[in-house]
């Protein structure tokens, strides 16, 4: 039986892992056009789907700049647009997704001007 909530997956995919490439993330959450993603690769290809399997948006991402431990991922015009970025106060309560699929809300977030440290507090939630 299908559940009636309809919900998204969003498969993050590593390009540049092993021969083929590897699996990243893989999450099912309520329907979203932002996802924020924790430390992802460099080279990032997104696909989002619907509960039932119709492509909502898809694309080829790669980082611009240094590293950050965050990258936003918003879908645009059946495509996906990267940022890599510190997030701020107006990203509290954006949903993330970590290495593996697990998604949670993102509930605290602080980072030192320089870049050097940051904290943060995700809190996951789940029911049957």
């Amino acid at each position: 039986m299908i559940d009636p909530k309809p919900l998204q997956t969003w498969e993050l995919w590593y390009p540049g892992g092993g021969a083929t490439g590897l699996p990243f993330a893989r999450g099912r959450l309520d329907p979203t056009d932002l996802l924020w993603v924790h430390s992802a690769p460099k080279k990032l290809e997104v696909t989002v789907r619907t509960f039932d399997e119709r492509l909502v948006a898809r694309g080829s991402t790669t980082r611009e700049g240094p590293y950050l431990p965050m990258t936003r991922l918003s879908i645009a015009d059946g495509g996906i647009v990267r940022e890599d970025r510190w997030p701020t106060a107006d990203d509290l309560g954006s949903l993330v997704i970590l290495p593996g699929g697990e998604v949670g809300t993102l509930i605290a977030w602080w980072n030192a001007p320089d870049g050097t440290e940051w904290r943060w507090q995700v809190e996951l939630y789940n029911h049957r």
